[in-house]
């Protein structure tokens, strides 16, 4: 199940990029660390924690809120959601970047996941490299929309 994926765009690469510590919310195990090994190994994630349903997830990132940059947050849980992940760190003080990786990223799944605050939906299936190099921009500053889409 794991799509092919390609290293950062070279010019990517000269920029000094910050290693985003970054908490994963995905309940199956063989994706899960699949994930982390390519996130760390070509992308600028530290994985600083991982749960596998809701209540985990949010009892982790409210006591951890100043450990991490960035949670990357699975729709379908072993119990709960991600939506209410979601709906949780939106509520978290400070600056969270929030992001989606789900099987289920329909357009309005991926309307409702932006209106909790979610930067950005991506596919599993088919837009791991997005997901990476959108880590990569985000790591050098580029917190803007342009060019994500």
């Amino acid at each position: 199940m794991t799509p092919e994926i390609s290293a950062p765009d070279p010019i990517e690469l000269a920029r000094p990029m910050a290693r985003l510590k970054t908490y994963i919310v995905e309940d199956s195990p063989v994706i899960r660390e699949n994930l982390i090994a390519t996130l760390e190994e070509l992308g600028p994630i530290e994985v600083v924690g991982t749960a596998e349903d809701e209540a985990s997830a949010v009892q982790w990132t409210r006591q951890n809120a100043h450990r991490f940059d960035l949670a990357i947050v699975d729709i379908f849980l072993k119990q709960g959601s991600g939506i209410g992940v979601l709906t949780a760190l939106s509520a978290i003080p400070g600056h969270h970047t929030m992001v989606v990786l789900s099987n289920y990223a329909t357009s309005d799944m991926r309307r409702k996941c932006l209106a909790l605050g979610a930067a950005r939906v991506f596919d599993k299936s088919n837009e791991i490299d997005d997901l990476l190099d959108y880590c990569c921009r985000l790591a050098v500053g580029d917190t803007g929309r342009a060019g994500l889409d």
